[in-house]
């Protein structure tokens, strides 16, 4: 498995539940179709409000912790080089202008661990 995490922001205009509406139902079925070798694509979207879960933390300055899972790196590689084709490219930088802040956009590379817990990964 390869793993890669995106942190968005969404735009100043919409409320959380716009954000996580569009997402769900316009942005994720983009992204499936063309960028096929994303095998698993989680959105965690933050509870702003939940101050309970992590007293003391600082103040967020993103919405959702993007995750995308692939076979391996070179379906990773795969993915970047389907996403370079301009109109690929052009057409999710679109979509994202509907509902994301992407001067704010991050995205990383993660080592994943596992525990071995059972737990939901």
């Amino acid at each position: 498995m390869f793993k890669a995490i995106a942190l968005l922001t969404r735009r100043a205009d919409l409320t959380r539940d716009e954000f996580i509406d569009y997402y769900e139902t316009r942005h994720v079925p983009l992204i499936t179709s063309l960028l096929p070798q994303v095998r698993g694509y989680r959105r965690n979207f933050l509870d702003h409000d939940d101050r309970v879960a992590a007293p003391g933390a600082p103040a967020t300055d993103f919405d959702v912790v993007s995750e995308f899972v692939f076979d391996d790196r070179a379906a990773y590689e795969e993915m970047l080089a389907a996403y370079a084709v301009p109109e690929t490219a052009r057409r999710i930088a679109a979509d994202e202008e509907n509902f994301v802040d992407r001067s704010r956009t991050r995205m990383y590379v993660v080592d994943v661990r596992d525990t071995g817990t059972g737990a939901e990964n």
